[in-house]
């Protein structure tokens, strides 16, 4: 029997001291639960918070909780940022699809975990929702599962279900879903979409994210045909794709017909798409991420962002210097699943220049910065001016493509230091 309580601030008393509580994470994140538990700091000390990039309330990461709670975190919001930097928050680098596994194998047990779930259906089950990601494996085994109730949670299909009755305590609240509007791609952006629209056949999988570039990518697929779609996380972007039949999901071998994600960000007119819909499958990121499962899809098209490139083929998505600013997550697992499918591609998008005009494409990593996608598994680097082939390419030719698609202003410097670096052979091959 599910045991109701009155609001989040009884049913975060089951949290003890020295306790590791995983959040529900993006836009997921139960806000009034994260108050209510931060609330009572005073009672609470060495409490251990764990959690992917959350969006909204993160007051407990903040100095003058430090005695109550300490935050470790898998993947970066901008909520985090400033903690981490000072010191009083922690990164923790993992691939996303290794998260649940040191749940499950009890490398980092879970003690708590607070959830913002759908209501239930007629036979009792809630829904995880828009956010289903990491948190099957930390719902598997955690020892406490702390639920507020929320009519704004779509009901989803996939792995995020989970009874009414499981739940040590429970909450009705009204409570916004977190909403994100990415804004319209920019010229520069576009044209970064063109290019990657170019390399993608009919029939392809494809994995993307949200912001500017995807959905520049997304708008320049309106005439392709059969595309899939098997993600770690998905925008509505996709929207329109879906209405034209352009993404159909028909020529995918795992689960063909449905779109395979582990969370969602967008805004409600995604959340209302999600809804009940059995085209749209949120799963366990242990499966979706996983390069064995990956791999299976034709032609996978994993298009990933970076913050660096150097002259061979390093590629740096989660800080910059030294300074934390996001994190591994899935980058890998997919770039990785791409380069393994039949057809597929791994692909590496940014702009070719900084807001600050600073080039984007380096001789070297800035001191600090962490590779994310070694050179051995970059395969495309795809800026406004083109794109830049490296697989199979020796270091000097991976510099020269990379060269012709850096900003022009940048590219005297680079083809220097090239030379430096790599002698005869930056001019004999080519």
């Amino acid at each position: 029997m599910a045991n109701f309580v009155k609001d989040a601030a009884e049913a975060v008393k089951l949290i003890k001291s020295n306790d590791r509580v995983l959040l529900h994470a993006g836009s997921a994140t139960p806000q009034a639960l994260a108050k209510a538990m931060t609330e009572r700091h005073e009672e609470l000390r060495n409490v251990e918070v764990v959690h992917i990039h959350t969006e909204g309330y993160a007051e407990y990461a903040k100095p003058e909780y430090s005695e109550s709670f300490k935050c470790s975190a898998f993947f970066l919001g901008g909520n985090i940022r400033k903690s981490v930097d000072e010191g009083y928050a922690q990164y923790n680098p993992v691939f996303l699809s290794d998260i649940p596994v040191l749940f499950r194998n009890g490398t980092i047990p879970i003690d708590v975990v607070l959830l913002n779930v759908s209501p239930p259906d007629k036979h009792g089950y809630c829904s995880m929702g828009v956010s289903v990601d990491v948190m099957v494996g930390g719902v598997e085994t955690a020892k406490v599962l702390i639920a507020q109730i929320n009519p704004n949670m779509p009901r989803c299909m996939g792995d995020g279900i989970i009874h009414i009755d499981r739940f040590d305590a429970c909450f009705e609240i009204d409570e916004p879903i977190y909403e994100l509007k990415a804004p319209a791609a920019s010229e520069i952006e576009q044209r970064i979409g063109n290019h990657i629209a170019e390399m993608i056949p009919d029939g392809a999988t494809l994995q993307m994210g949200i912001g500017g570039i995807p959905n520049a990518v997304l708008n320049a697929l309106g005439n392709h045909k059969d595309l899939g779609v098997h993600t770690e996380m998905f925008s509505e972007g996709l929207l329109p794709l879906m209405e034209k039949g352009v993404i159909n999901n028909s020529k995918k071998h795992i689960m063909p017909g449905k779109i395979v994600s582990g969370f969602a960000m967008g805004t409600r007119k995604l959340y209302d798409f999600m809804d009940d819909n059995p085209e749209v499958w949120m799963m366990d990121i242990q499966f979706v991420n996983d390069t064995a499962v990956i791999r299976q899809n034709p032609s996978v098209m994993a298009i990933n962002s970076a913050l660096q490139v150097d002259l061979t083929g390093q590629i740096c998505a989660d800080s910059i210097g030294t300074r934390m600013y996001s994190g591994v997550g899935g980058q890998m697992d997919f770039m990785r699943g791409a380069a393994l499918s039949a057809g597929g591609k791994a692909i590496c998008a940014l702009p070719a220049i900084t807001p600050k005009g600073i080039s984007k494409i380096c001789n070297t990593l800035n001191e600090g910065a962490g590779v994310v996608t070694t050179r051995a598994h970059a395969q495309y680097v795809v800026t406004e001016y083109g794109v830049a082939v490296l697989k199979g390419r020796n270091l000097a030719q991976r510099a020269k493509a990379l060269i012709d698609v850096a900003h022009p202003d940048a590219r005297e410097e680079l083809e220097r230091a090239a030379r430096e670096r790599f002698g005869k052979s930056f001019v004999t091959f080519n």
